[in-house]
């Protein structure tokens, strides 16, 4: 029993670490991109790590099952990759009306199903198209620090092969000792502990549109419904409604200090579930106690962990945010442009998102969302034409 305990608190402790160095720059990079200042980081990166040990802690233990939740990563790389958004209180707004959305989701089952017939090639070119502008600002860090950038993406390459779970954690700490070697490194903060900013929300109609309702699809697209299928994958049935109504009250709670949006995590929930957690699938559900008790020491000392990465040079985090989703942006290729039949219509939405353009103050996201759904639109009429004529 005491190895059942130790197994799951180590493999907790694994997905939080894994969880959090890999993807933290993505989350710096989405409040830097939104004008947050390092306080108002740092209170984001604490409200974000109360609501995922909150959700995470309630469901395991409700539900005797390893429910792990995490941060919205891809959510973080949209709010990253969208511009034109007037500053922190308008993101805010954007992060309560997807929370809102969510639970919409968790009250109407209508509307999951709606959610859950947009074609996956569609939602995975939309996210494709996201995780590409900062893949792409990684390699644009070559020129100005080519040492750094192209001995940590090598280091990234071979670690994949060898231990591919933790590999963006080792590229994070291999560039934290290469910079400070290269002199790159300011200043480190002393250890300190957080405190949340509570804001108010700004309701500006561009960004609810350009922002809000990608945040919301990208989040049930591209962490809720692969979270449920990782649980399904190891024999559980984990009760979809209540989980979506959890996590959107821990999102709504702590879009206020905020944070974006919270869900069921993929990767680290598969470090959680399978037997390497515990040899019990019935007990497994402890690993689910442990990743929360680790979580909340990241809520904790948030501050800490945003003055350590504050430290850091830009070229080390966007190097750690590019090499840690070019698996995820791989991925969301290959279902954008495998099914034929939606090829031409996920290119589209595909451009239309990586451009990165603004239409009428909204964003690329939407309007690639929208180009897609009106391809296939268009491509279904004209099948039932020729199938009448």
């Amino acid at each position: 029993m005491k190895g059942g305990v130790l197994s799951a608190a180590s493999a907790a402790l694994v997905a939080t670490v894994a969880g959090v160095g890999g993807t933290l720059p993505v989350v710096l990079a989405a409040a830097q991109a939104v004008g947050a200042t390092p306080a108002e980081a740092s209170s984001w990166v604490s409200g974000l790590g109360i609501a995922t040990a909150a959700s995470a802690l309630i469901l395991s233990l409700r539900y005797r099952m390893p429910v792990i939740t995490a941060w919205s990563t891809p959510g973080a790389a949209l709010i990253a990759s969208t511009s034109g958004v007037p500053g922190l209180h308008a993101a805010i707004g954007a992060f309560v009306l997807a929370a809102v959305l969510i639970l919409l989701t968790a009250a109407i089952q209508p509307l999951s199903r709606l959610i859950e017939r947009i074609p996956g090639s569609i939602a995975a070119a939309m996210l494709a198209g996201i995780l590409l502008h900062l893949v792409v600002a990684m390699v644009e860090q070559v020129p100005h620090e080519p040492l750094l950038v192209l001995a940590l993406i090598v280091l990234f390459l071979v670690m994949r092969q060898v231990w591919p779970t933790l590999a963006s954690l080792v590229v994070l700490a291999a560039g934290a000792l290469l910079a400070w070697v290269l002199g790159l490194v300011k200043t480190i903060p002393p250890l300190g502990v957080s405190s949340l900013v509570v804001e108010t929300p700004a309701w500006d109609l561009a960004t609810l549109v350009g922002l809000g309702v990608p945040l919301y699809l990208v989040t049930m697209a591209s962490q809720n419904l692969p979270g449920f299928a990782v649980l399904r994958a190891f024999g559980y049935k984990p009760p979809s409604q209540p989980v979506l109504a959890v996590t959107g009250i821990a999102s709504l709670a702590t879009a206020f200090v905020g944070a974006h949006t919270s869900n069921l995590a993929a990767i680290s929930a598969a470090l959680c579930t399978g037997p390497e957690a515990h040899p019990d699938p019935a007990r497994r559900w402890i690993a689910g106690v442990f990743y929360a008790l680790w979580w909340g020491l990241i809520a904790l000392f948030g501050a800490s962990l945003v003055g350590l990465f504050g430290a850091l040079p830009p070229a080390l985090l966007m190097t750690v945010a590019g090499t840690a989703l070019l698996g995820s942006m791989a991925s969301a290729l290959g279902a954008a442009l495998g099914p034929e039949k939606d090829r031409f219509a996920a290119a589209g939405t595909l451009a239309v998102t990586a451009s990165g353009v603004t239409l009428m103050g909204v964003g690329s996201a939407f309007w690639g969302l929208v180009f897609g759904l009106l391809m296939l639109g268009l491509e279904s009429v004209r099948s039932r034409l020729r199938a009448g004529g």
